[in-house]
């Protein structure tokens, strides 16, 4: 079953989080996943929830979410996104049916 990383984030160092844009795709895309969303306009609508950088990521499995997420690839990277910006992240289980 799919799991989905959801990230909301706020950047507060530009220059060094693209370094951490540039990055991130290939450790993603090495442990299957993909983007669905990376950024983009955001309309709040409900709840006073108004995150300025929303991500999506899709991954096969939640093993893999969570093996991309403890990676040492993404290890280097995660470093840069934790001096950078400050960010809500959390794995789920897509729904099966």
């Amino acid at each position: 079953m799919a799991a989905y990383v959801i990230g909301e984030v706020e950047i507060h160092d530009p220059q060094a989080y693209q370094a951490y844009a540039r990055g991130v795709p290939a450790t993603i895309a090495q442990y299957g996943g993909r983007y669905l969303v990376r950024g983009g306009a955001v309309d709040s609508k409900e709840g006073g929830w108004a995150p300025k950088r929303v991500v999506v990521l899709e991954f096969p499995s939640m093993e893999q979410a969570r093996r991309w997420y403890a990676s040492p690839e993404y290890a280097p990277l995660l470093a840069i996104r934790l001096k950078a910006a400050k960010a809500r992240l959390v794995l789920v289980e897509g729904f099966a049916g």
